[in-house]
């Protein structure tokens, strides 16, 4: 057990790593999405960026607009309960908990992230409902085993969750351990959990090559831009809920969602890891019937009209 002292100190050195002499990816998103959780560097950065590819502006956006359409999707549809939110960025105004929790109090929540501005807003700015569970996990995607460790605390993963990798596959250079590593963590969850990804696009806009090139020059932490076939290739042996792989702005878009401007270059999916074949027989159809049974419970207008908010 660390006690306050050992946890203080690890809070210090954690704070110690934050550095504003070089762009920062959670903060200039934040920037992007008109928050004020940035440095200079990170807005110069965000200048550049926007100089070299206008669209770059509704990136931010419509990928925190998917994610809140998906978590609608995979609570109210799905019957999912578990989730683990990698790459979690610095809290808006809905979170994964929010917005899930907002359904049902009992959902638990792992937030995977390993940059200490982004822990420590989710530990000073979310809380959980008593039923349920919300956890801020200082982990990388780059070592899923630890990653998975660390969920386990919180999850069991004996039932169906949702892994939400809305903005980190890009971040992972080479496409064979991007897919390695979403193999890895798919592997570990049960049989009717799922994946939702957004993944910025090499061929939806020939501009957005240039923005990701200035990242580069910027950031130690590069970006790759990957092109349809390869971010399918990133969710193999999956299967795709409806309407499968698109723009990010063709994922089941909310009815009357604003989308001003012009349209984002990303990719987006919600696919699902098959059932095991022989599998005991009435387990999905008595989840079904849960979800049904919840979904005539909730006040409809109230919880729909949180979950719909763009």
């Amino acid at each position: 057990m660390i006690d306050d002292g050992q946890f203080d100190a690890s809070r210090r050195e954690k704070a110690a790593q934050i550095n504003t002499a070089v762009p920062n990816a959670a903060r200039v998103a934040d920037f992007l999405n008109g928050g004020r959780d940035s440095f200079e560097v990170d807005r110069r950065a965000a200048s550049s960026m926007l100089g070299a590819a206008p669209a770059t502006a509704a990136i931010v956006p419509r990928v925190l607009a998917f994610h809140r359409r998906a978590v609608r999707f995979l609570t109210l549809e799905a019957g999912i309960r578990q989730f683990i939110d990698v790459g979690t960025g610095l809290p808006g105004a809905e979170t994964s908990r929010d917005l899930a929790q907002s359904v049902d109090p009992a959902c638990r929540v792992v937030y995977v992230d390993n940059d200490p501005m982004v822990l420590s807003h989710v530990r000073a700015f979310s809380q959980s409902t008593s039923q349920g569970a919300l956890v801020a996990l200082d982990a990388k995607l780059t070592d899923p085993a630890a990653l998975l460790d660390g969920a386990a605390a919180t999850l069991d993963f004996g039932r169906s969750a949702a892994l939400l990798l809305p903005s980190t596959l890009p971040f992972i250079r080479d496409t064979a351990r991007a897919a390695a590593i979403v193999s890895t963590l798919m592997a570990a969850l049960s049989p009717g959990s799922y994946l939702a990804i957004c993944h910025v696009a090499s061929d939806l806009d020939p501009a957005l090559a240039a923005s990701a090139d200035h990242w580069n020059r910027m950031s130690p932490l590069t970006v790759t831009l990957r092109s349809r076939a390869e971010v399918a290739g990133l969710i193999a042996g999956l299967e795709p809920v409806d309407p499968g792989l698109v723009p990010v702005d063709e994922w089941r878009p909310t009815p009357g969602e604003a989308r001003p401007g012009r349209a984002a270059p990303v990719y987006a999916v919600v696919a699902r890891k098959p059932a095991l074949s022989g599998r005991v027989a009435g387990t999905e159809d008595a989840r079904a019937d849960q979800t049904h049974d919840l979904e005539r419970t909730v006040t409809g207008s109230l919880h729909l009209d949180v979950l719909s908010m763009a």
